[in-house]
């Protein structure tokens, strides 16, 4: 492997990228079928959005202990 660097933020972008589409479509859906709780449903959807994006970050903190550390 000769950047390690770049696979690792190829493959810890990949999964967070993947999770937020689903939040965001599941969150749509709750929303059309319930607009009533819309504000509750938006909430949780921008904190597990949050949480998806951390991991993403991870990964660019890893790959850049990997590029100037290792």
């Amino acid at each position: 492997m000769q950047n390690p660097t770049a696979f690792t933020m190829a493959i810890g972008s990949i999964g967070p990228s993947i999770a937020i589409g689903i939040i965001g479509a599941a969150a749509l859906f709750g929303m059309a079928r319930n607009p009533e709780n819309s504000d509750k449903i938006q909430l949780a959807m921008i904190i597990a959005i949050a949480f998806a994006e951390a991991i993403s970050i991870y990964a660019l903190i890893v790959a850049l202990i990997l590029k100037f550390v290792a």
